[in-house]
């Protein structure tokens, strides 16, 4: 008889190569899976982690959840501090949640919210270089505020998909999509709720976002884009330091709750 697990992770990507286990590299899904069977006193059929999504090099997240079954019964409190004890500082478990069986952190998802930080100057700041995506010139909000809600709804994005992705099927839906300045920051930031996104597509739609708030695109330019289905007409990718993975959503509820707020 086991018992499942669901956890809510949050990291700082600067260090991993990606949420993902690869060969020789240190990733999330790796350092988490070597802690959950060294908390399970190694047993003799590993215990496998399964990811809400997953998260590139260099990207970083509030809210990824992950799920996992123990061969035995441990306090959700038990596994929440056998965990932090064994993952390194740049990761981190918030809570922990005993669910059904029939619970799958990717296959139950009704929805996924990320928040991507850009900040603009001539030279990177120390402190900005990890966790913001650097772009040199600055980008008008009011231009970028009138261009977002173009993004909002159901469509084909593969305009907005990189290459490399495994998804045959481009249409996802939007459910909000907002940018605000921080002046004193030197900062826009953006924060998009949806139904699922592309492998790339939040970076590419805030470069074209910034493009946008630059003047080097027009304000108008996104549902052309939408209509194209061509990656070239894309061509930017905002960098990975700027994005994070801020909340995943399992209820409608829940989810219709935030959307109020946005």
């Amino acid at each position: 008889m086991t018992t499942r697990y669901k956890i809510t992770l949050t990291y700082d990507g600067t260090n991993f190569a990606g949420f993902q286990r690869q060969p020789h590299q240190r990733t999330v899904e790796s350092v988490l899976t070597k802690a959950v069977n060294k908390m399970a006193k190694d047993p003799a059929e590993p215990i496998v982690i399964y990811g809400a999504g997953r998260t590139d090099a260099g990207v970083h997240a509030f809210g990824q959840v992950v799920h996992f079954d123990l061969p035995y019964a441990i306090s959700a409190e038990g596994v929440r501090r056998g965990l932090n004890s064994l993952l390194p500082v740049d990761a981190l478990v918030k809570t922990v949640e005993i669910v059904p069986d029939t619970f799958h952190a990717r296959y139950d998802t009704v929805g996924k919210r990320y928040w991507y930080r850009a900040y603009s100057d001539e030279f990177v700041a120390p402190f900005k270089r990890n966790f913001t995506g650097h772009f040199k010139f600055a980008a008008d909000i009011n231009r970028i505020q009138q261009a977002i809600p173009d993004l909002v709804g159901k469509h084909d994005f593969s305009t907005f998909v990189a290459s490399g992705s495994q998804a045959h099927d481009h249409v996802r839906e939007i459910y909000s999509a907002k940018a605000w300045a921080l002046p004193d920051e030197q900062e826009i930031q953006f924060e998009f709720c949806g139904s699922g996104f592309l492998y790339n597509q939040v970076r590419i739609m805030v470069a074209v976002l910034m493009e946008i708030g630059q003047g080097r695109r027009a304000v108008d330019c996104i549902p052309q884009l939408l209509a194209a289905k061509n990656r070239d007409l894309a061509r930017g990718t905002a960098p990975a330091a700027g994005l994070y993975m801020k909340k995943v959503y399992y209820e409608a509820k829940d989810l219709q709750a935030d959307l109020i707020k946005d």
